[in-house]
């Protein structure tokens, strides 16, 4: 029983504390602790009483020189006492509580004492892995239990090295000059960590670690992770953090590279053995792109045929290659598109067929799939043929090229003067064609940002999307006709038309934008009001996206008068991959587009850039950067009216952070 005069015995932080008892109340003691402070403490803070009476008279100095003398005691005790030892005597009759007292005797082969049971309690509290104190009971812990603490406390104590090791490593590379590896297999697993805390943030596997290791080197700033990556070599100086932070796939698995190469060795000659497979190669096709395009999946040809034109509007044949269940069919359903950046780019296929086989160079012979239209001088369809075939490109031209040749070339001539009534029947449809500029974004040499802007609708870049909107718009309608599932595009109707015909205001196109219903993609025909076609669907890029691919299978499978590739069940699935995947990839390209152009925003801090007013209100204004089409809101100017909208304004960069993804302006 605690009363006054009595040794007791309680923990602070973690450590034993000797007192004594000089005043008891019903739930709390008065006590002198061995560090000579009074101290008030209630009761179920006791861990262990003396038997023993203490008195009183003496001076506090004497007491707490008697009270350090019993916590010397107590801890030289503790050497003699073996846990393990005495777990191994008790568990054999397996696992049990038991009183101080009786384990005290195990060790000490004597009656148990005020000092022995105080130096046992206080192995047991700093060693906890074969006994646990309860309500005055010792409980040893069983087999398995104490294998368990085993494995955490060897977890623990990696851990605590990591700490140590991964400061010192953090340290050493942001040196001068910094420590740029080799690094050993456990200096890159403390890398990992701190590159997956910075990514992921508390999400990552083991975020607390790696804050540990930061604040050990004392790297605490927000983006010192960042930092260290960098100088470590690991990073470059702009990588693509929203790539990483999605996890989509960089690198190719070992199968789908193996396939690309069987692909790349088996020649073309097969081609020519198909019986279903037209030769067109006789074909006067060419190819239009950009200059530095690199995978050509569209050529066309034109020929007259009795007052008619016969379009030839031939896609690359990626589903010859790349078929359901196979590696490659794999890869693509994982990525879901190529991915475009400033920088480069991630293909959605291997560039042995991105690059190579599939893509319509000139003067090689490829496997294509054709859409023969046959059109009136209106542009009218009267007949449609799909079939597999094969060409060879006769001409590569760029779009600056076929833009001076729209008179002098007899083929461009013709092709210019189709998509002009073509692209007038869709606006009497209710097309809208909102014309936006191309933001081209250039990093040179010395990774300084040059941005520009392009004409989207040139007469050469219509005539490509006018002749991809027919074929498309053919395939959805030849699909749908026979019943068969599909992948189809739809927009519902516009309920707030802006723009009109062919009008090219940025003011009215980038309100439009803001105005416009959301596109679906289902598994049945319906209308795209954007486009104004009865039914669309995507089939002219397969080898950048997989939803064209697909198509490109349930089509040929149409054509050949098979089943289809595809069932309705497996075609809905396409529709949550592709919204999924292709979520994904469209945050990334957009986050990367606007990291570089903060960067090139960076470089203008302090500078005024013109800004056309698109929405204004009484607390906000929504803004277009008309040098690089950025989208800014800001409250209005103090002391005075807003600007109007399709005004003009000149705003301040006041700073701009890429890394922070943050850009204020100012008046």
């Amino acid at each position: 029983m605690i009363g006054t005069g009595k040794l007791i015995e309680y923990l602070d932080g973690g450590r034993f504390v000797c007192a004594l008892v000089t005043e008891c109340q019903p739930k709390r003691l008065r006590l002198l602790n061995q560090n000579g402070r009074e101290i008030n403490l209630p009761l179920s803070r006791i861990v262990h009483c003396s038997r023993q009476t203490h008195p009183l008279h003496g001076s506090r100095e004497a007491i707490t020189r008697q009270l350090r003398e019993a916590t010397e005691k107590r801890s030289r005790l503790m050497e003699q006492i073996d846990l393990e030892e005495v777990w191994q005597l008790v568990i054999e009759d397996g696992a049990g509580s038991f009183t101080p007292d009786f384990l005290v005797e195990l060790v000490f082969g004597e009656e148990a004492g005020d000092d022995t049971v105080s130096a046992f309690l206080r192995c047991v509290f700093a060693d906890k892995l074969y006994f646990k104190y309860r309500e005055g009971l010792i409980q040893a812990n069983s087999q398995e239990k104490v294998e368990q603490l085993l494995i955490q406390l060897e977890k623990e104590a990696k851990r605590a090295k990591q700490v140590t090791d991964g400061a010192e490593l953090l340290q050493a590379i942001m040196a001068d000059p910094p420590c740029s590896g080799p690094f050993s297999p456990a200096q890159e697993e403390i890398l990992n960590l701190i590159r997956d805390h910075y990514l992921f943030g508390a999400d990552a596997a083991d975020s607390e670690t790696a804050q540990k290791v930061l604040k050990a080197a004392g790297l605490q700033r927000p983006h010192a992770p960042f930092e260290i990556l960098v100088k470590a070599g690991i990073w470059s100086a702009n990588e693509n953090l929203p790539l990483l932070r999605q996890e989509l796939p960089v690198n190719f698995s070992l199968a789908a590279r193996q396939q690309a190469e069987q692909i790349l060795q088996r020649g073309q000659k097969e081609l020519f053995d198909d019986p279903g497979r037209l030769d067109l190669t006789d074909l006067p096709t060419l190819t239009i792109d950009g200059p530095t395009t690199l995978d050509f999946d569209d050529a066309l040809s034109i020929e007259e045929q009795e007052g008619n034109y016969l379009v030839g509007i031939h896609i690359s044949d990626v589903a010859h290659y790349v078929r359901p269940g196979d590696s490659l069919f794999a890869e693509a359903m994982r990525r879901g598109t190529s991915i475009y950046f400033p920088e480069g780019q991630i293909p959605m296929l291997p560039r042995h067929l991105s690059q190579g086989v599939c893509s319509l160079i000139q003067d090689e012979v490829r496997a294509t799939f054709s859409f023969m239209v046959l059109l009136s001088p209106e542009a009218e369809v009267l007949r449609v043929r799909i079939a597999p075939s094969i060409i060879k490109v006769k001409r590569r031209l760029t779009y600056d090229e076929v833009d001076r040749m729209l008179e002098s070339d007899p083929e461009i001539r013709l092709l210019n003067m189709l998509r002009q009534k073509l692209r007038s029947e869709r606006l009497k449809n209710g097309a809208l064609l909102l014309p936006f500029p191309d933001v081209n974004i250039f990093i040179d040499n010395q990774g300084k940002v040059h941005v520009s802007l392009s004409k989207s609708d040139t007469p050469a870049r219509t005539i490509v999307s006018e002749m991809m909107i027919l074929a498309n718009r053919e395939a959805a309608r030849y699909v749908a006709d026979r019943m068969v599932p599909g992948l189809f595009r739809s927009q519902p109707p516009l309920q707030n038309r802006l723009v009109h015909g062919e009008d090219d205001d940025l003011f009215q196109n980038t309100l439009q934008r803001k105005n416009l219903p959301r596109g679906e993609l289902g598994t049945v025909a319906k209308a795209h009001s954007g486009l104004g076609v009865g039914q669309y669907t995507t089939i002219t890029s397969p080898i950048r996206r997989l939803l064209d691919l697909v198509m490109q299978h349930q089509l040929n499978s149409i054509v050949r008068r098979r089943e289809p590739s595809f069932t309705e069940e497996m075609c809905r699935d396409f529709t949550s991959i592709l919204s999924r995947v292709l979520t994904a990839a469209n945050n990334v390209r957009h986050q990367r587009q606007r990291y570089w152009l903060l960067k090139y925003l960076a470089e203008r801090q302090g500078q005024y850039l013109d800004a056309l007013v698109i929405q204004s209100g009484p607390k906000r204004l929504n803004l277009l950067l008309t040098d690089i089409l950025m989208d800014v809101d800001l409250p209005p100017p103090g002391g005075s009216q807003p600007p109007s909208q399709n005004g003009l304004v000149k705003i301040r960069v006041a700073k701009s952070d890429p890394l922070d993804n943050t850009v204020r302006f100012e008046w």
